[in-house]
């Protein structure tokens, strides 16, 4: 997931950019974000196929999903740093590239090794793009839509999820699944020759905006202790990950589970897994409206919410694996979903509270390194070796118990989160901190 920060005493990078040729700019660069998800999540819907063909084990292909997340956790952080440093658009163009050839290759492995190093490689193109993508949309409209371009960008990443399982599913189904991933290579690969050509670095980084990133960057090496310099803040990466081990280990399997015990075909299963994935993305919308009404006078009301939505969360999930196959189950699952990812929102809103609002970036980038390393990559992982070991049903019956540990971690957040606001904004330089300090929500 990815987040973005504003700060009241930024220059207008958007001044003297048409209105038409800044969404023609979001239109490619989000094509591009459905593109990359599309590349990641396909894999999920040939879960079968590809355990079939190859007798690859439950753990063999955690790791082929989880290996994307991983990667995209660790190389962040450098890859945007490169980024800014060598230039946005062709960044954006290699790294496009790059995932899309990457994807070519799964269609071409011929075997389990390499698939792996072809969807490490994924990962790799993949891993700054979300970061990169946002600056050079934010660029170029005015700062009074950065919110509402920020919440439509990222939900790129949900259609990008539902495009490539149920897409990749159907193509699966009636081509094979060498056919599933090279369509998804093909895509990526027509979008990032348009990109360069359309989207120049002139027209959207004019010298203006160069001469205000020095200025910005002149405030940045102070602030950046308040990324971790609080019990509250470093609670809130954590109980993020935690929560999201649950709700990105249901949406990885769930095309497995549904083959396994309900008996559907590749296509099939793809298009409901695609259904429970769009529970979750309207559920990360709906938690974080909730959350901005419910909390505008009582900010310590978000914890409490992240500590409903995780309990709730398990509760709904638990029943759900423990009801025999069906249409209640799937529903409860659904429902379980809904408020799964709920915790995204305000745990970035706590993040951006409790962090310097010159770094609050990187205060996201952190929070992206956890969802990933304790959630994202972890979870599949990890359910895949117990599947292996006690069967995929009953694996998903443990999946949601972790949600009890990711609300122990919010509640230890709640006893420290007012007092490490107040010190925040008490140190000598930060008075301003409170009043730019933008919540921010999925």
């Amino acid at each position: 997931m990815a987040f973005h920060h504003s700060a009241d005493n930024e220059v207008d990078t958007s001044s003297g950019i048409p209105r038409s040729y800044a969404w023609v700019v979001f239109a490619l660069t989000f094509g591009l974000l459905i593109s990359d998800y599309m590349s990641r999540q396909v894999l999920n819907a040939v879960f079968p196929l590809l355990k079939g063909e190859w007798a690859l084990s439950d753990s063999q292909l955690g790791l082929l999903s989880g290996i994307v997340a991983l990667m995209v956790g660790l190389l962040t952080f450098p890859l945007s740093l490169l980024a800014d440093r060598f230039g946005r658009i062709k960044s954006l163009t290699l790294m496009a590239v790059l995932w899309s050839l990457a994807t070519l290759g799964c269609a071409l492995a011929e075997n389990y090794q390499q698939m792996l190093i072809a969807r490490f490689l994924v990962g790799v193109g993949e891993a700054a793009y979300g970061s990169v993508g946002i600056a050079v949309v934010v660029s170029v409209f005015p700062r009074e839509m950065r919110a509402t371009l920020s919440g439509a960008f990222i939900s790129g990443g949900m259609f990008g999820s539902v495009l490539g399982m149920a897409a990749g599913g159907f193509m699966a189904q009636h081509f094979g699944w060498r056919w599933a991933f090279a369509g998804m290579a093909l895509f990526g690969l027509l979008l990032a020759s348009l990109y360069p050509l359309i989207v120049r670095q002139a027209r959207i980084a004019p010298q203006r905006a160069v001469v205000a990133a020095g200025q910005v960057a002149d405030k940045i090496s102070r602030p950046l202790r308040t990324l971790y310099s609080s019990r509250s803040v470093i609670s809130a990466y954590v109980g993020s990950g935690l929560q999201l081990f649950v709700g990105g280990t249901v949406i990885v399997w769930m095309p497995s589970y549904l083959n396994r015990f309900y008996g559907m075909t590749t296509e099939k299963a793809g298009a409901v897994a695609a259904i429970i994935v769009l529970c979750s993305g309207a559920g990360m919308i709906f938690c974080g409206m909730l959350c901005d009404r419910l909390c505008r006078n009582h900010p310590d009301r978000k914890i409490v919410l992240c500590v409903g939505y995780c309990l709730g969360s398990c509760l709904l999930l638990s029943l759900a694996f423990a009801l025999p196959f069906g249409t209640p189950q799937l529903v409860l699952i659904g429902l379980g979903m809904l408020i799964a990812a709920g915790t995204t929102g305000p745990s970035g809103a706590m993040v951006a509270n409790l962090t310097h609002y010159s770094v609050h970036g990187t205060a996201f980038a952190t929070l992206t390194l956890a969802n990933n390393l304790l959630g994202l990559a972890t979870g599949p992982l990890l359910t895949g070796k117990v599947s292996d070991v006690i069967g995929l049903d009953n694996a998903f019956q443990l999946v949601p118990l972790v949600s009890i540990a990711a609300a122990a971690v919010f509640l230890y957040c709640r006893r420290h989160y007012l007092l490490d606001i107040a010190r925040l904004r008490g140190e000598p330089g930060r008075e301003e901190a409170g009043a730019t300090v933008l919540e921010v929500q999925p």
